[in-house]
């Protein structure tokens, strides 16, 4: 039975301890930050950032609103990422078959940096990152570690409000729609993000794009020249581009 996260943004009062808990369990190196006219440092998912506490701010009806974001991979059911990079290089992004975790391995270090970026562009949450110096494309890993020895997700263990919630995916879901019923009584506009193709589930108060603009997938409406000819050479590059990194 896949895992699953539930982030409900109606409890979430962005103490940021999922974003530094991340931090600190991947041992990811500091960000040289500074005063850019919002609360949210760094500024966006980088690759020492898994996950990133977004900030909102929305002036209604003379009143501030802030909408809260704990942004992370969506560890989809069919992965947008894994599917691009199998093109170019079996194993370079794998799905955990018991945990639904969706996991980049090191052999994307090889990928070719046009290939690291049809990855990451394959993602319609804007996730991945790119790290120029190794190579390696990064994003969450659902503490696959931690999860598969029977914890928690670090991010998950030390919320304080329960904004941070994983499971089963089931019992997500379940908990999920009883935290909507609830949180509709207060916001009539409260809904769940494309929670039927995702493994990290969000719960928010209002329209997506409060939130921010990735909140849910986008939507391709039309193909511009190169990615017209990406789509047609793209299959036949591949192959070739595989045998090369072989």
């Amino acid at each position: 039975m896949p895992k699953a996260f539930l982030i409900d943004t109606s409890r979430c009062t962005a103490c940021r301890g999922c974003q530094v808990a991340c931090k600190e369990w991947h041992e990811l190196p500091a960000n040289k930050t500074k005063q850019w006219g919002s609360h949210q440092n760094p500024p966006d998912l980088n690759p020492f950032n898994y996950k990133l506490v977004r900030f909102s701010e929305s002036l209604e009806n003379g009143k501030i609103k802030w909408f809260f974001f704990p942004d992370q991979c969506r560890h989809c059911i069919d992965p947008p990422c894994k599917n691009e990079a199998e093109g170019y290089m079996d194993g370079a992004v794998i799905q955990d078959e018991k945990t639904g975790a969706v996991l980049f391995t090191d052999l994307t270090a090889k990928l070719a940096p046009e290939a690291c970026e049809a990855v990451r562009a394959a993602c319609p949450y804007d996730i991945p990152r790119w790290d120029e110096k190794s190579g390696l494309l990064t994003k969450c890993t659902m503490c696959f570690d931690r999860v598969s020895n029977g914890m928690l997700p670090a991010c998950v263990k030390v919320c304080p409000t329960g904004t941070m919630n994983f499971g089963e995916r089931a019992e997500m879901l379940e908990l999920a729609e009883k935290r909507l019923a609830e949180a509709k009584k207060t916001y009539p506009n409260a809904t769940l993000a494309d929670a039927d193709s995702v493994n990290t589930i969000f719960l928010l108060m209002d329209e997506p794009q409060k939130y921010h603009k990735h909140v849910v997938a986008s939507v391709r409406t039309g193909l511009n020249r190169k990615q017209f000819l990406s789509s047609v050479f793209g299959p036949l590059r591949r192959p070739m581009q595989r045998a090369v990194r072989a």
